[in-house]
């Protein structure tokens, strides 16, 4: 099999340095993107802001106690989705296999290219050239044989950063990576591994296919793989998001009326997610799981999309109402998600038929 060229482009800090941009009164200073709020998340940081542990996801209350000279400007998503728009027409130059995972990165396959250059290196590099000429922006990109090792590339040097996992350089990249650098390796995950003794990727890398699947099904196989820079996955052009979701199974079951502050959380976390998405999501859904393993699922579709985290919780809270079960009934899981995503195009349109 011919050895593939993949880039992983990722803009760096990107909300935030739309902001810093367009206004020069932000730049050099610690920006938080996010609404001001007890319910609000940041959605992005500058690298000013995250200097003080200040990180995307993370409750904007807490960014502010972090960073108390942090100047917060309210998220601005139609803006970003130009510029998105804009980086991808880049990318277009130079190949047609392109896969946008969020508004701020993308795979793309240039095994063969458009413009003729010699490398994927040297694509890469063009790329990251034209988006700072045009549109001002810096991007860090990473060069590897899959998509696996070039998304870890570009998160290599950042920011502004370029780096490039050559196929014979596998082993002596891979091996001291810590073991949670590798997709899928959460927590809980991490954890078994370390009660095996497994810290770094070369430790995994010593683990039989037969011990890895025994201990984690499917996931075993694909760890067996990617330990030794295995990845066939292609670059899928246009691939788009169909949900996003978050949920929590809790140690101890819990009554309907104890899960506000968990459905608070979890749209959170939604959220922020979908707000990296340059599609819009048209429909909330409110997840519960019984105590005896039995699924209560409720959506509701609004005339407008939700547009912001308040009203995407207000949504999620309004939908437990509808739940009908005995005040004892108790529940094992809850989850909150956002689906029916659509293009704004498509959005607009409809609201004026």
């Amino acid at each position: 099999m011919a050895v593939r060229k993949i880039v992983h482009i990722d803009m760096d800090a990107f909300y935030a340095s739309v902001e810093q941009r367009d206004d020069p009164r932000l730049r050099g200073k610690p920006v938080v993107v996010a609404w001001k709020g007890n319910r609000s998340v940041v959605c992005a940081a500058s690298y000013e802001a995250r200097r003080f542990g200040v990180r995307s996801a993370m409750p904007a209350i807490r960014a502010e106690r972090l960073c108390p000279e942090a100047i917060f400007v309210p998220p601005d998503f139609s803006r970003y989705r130009v510029v998105s728009h804009s980086a991808r027409e880049i990318f277009r130059r130079h190949t047609d296999l392109i896969e946008p995972l969020s508004l701020d990165e993308a795979y793309l396959d240039v095994t063969e290219n458009k413009t003729g250059l010699p490398t994927a290196t040297r694509v890469a590099r063009a790329i990251r050239e034209q988006i700072r000429e045009e549109l001002h922006l810096t991007a860090s990109a990473g060069v590897a044989p899959n998509k696996f090792l070039a998304k870890i590339a570009s998160d290599w040097r950042k920011p502004d950063g370029l780096f490039v996992i050559q196929p014979e350089d596998l082993d002596t990249f891979l091996s001291p990576l810590p073991i949670g650098r590798i997709p899928g390796v959460g927590k809980v995950t991490e954890t078994r591994l370390e009660e095996l003794g497994i810290k770094t990727v070369g430790d995994l890398r010593s683990l039989e296919l037969n011990v890895l699947e025994g201990r984690f099904g499917r996931y075993g196989v694909r760890l067996y793989e990617l330990t030794r820079g295995i990845d066939h996955s292609p670059v899928v052009p246009d691939r788009p998001t169909k949900s996003i979701s978050a949920e929590d199974t809790f140690e101890s079951d819990v009554r309907l009326a104890e899960t506000e502050p968990i459905i608070l959380r979890l749209a959170e976390r939604v959220w922020a997610a979908s707000c990296k998405e340059s599609r819009i999501a048209r429909t909330v859904v409110l997840k519960l799981k019984t105590s005896g393993f039995h699924i209560l699922t409720r959506s509701y579709t609004p005339y407008t999309p939700p547009a912001s985290c308040e009203e995407l919780t207000t949504i999620a809270l309004s939908l437990r109402e509808r739940v009908n079960v005995s005040p004892e009934q108790r529940f094992r899981l809850v989850g909150v998600g956002l689906s029916n995503f659509r293009e704004r195009e498509e959005i607009t349109a409809s609201l004026f038929e």
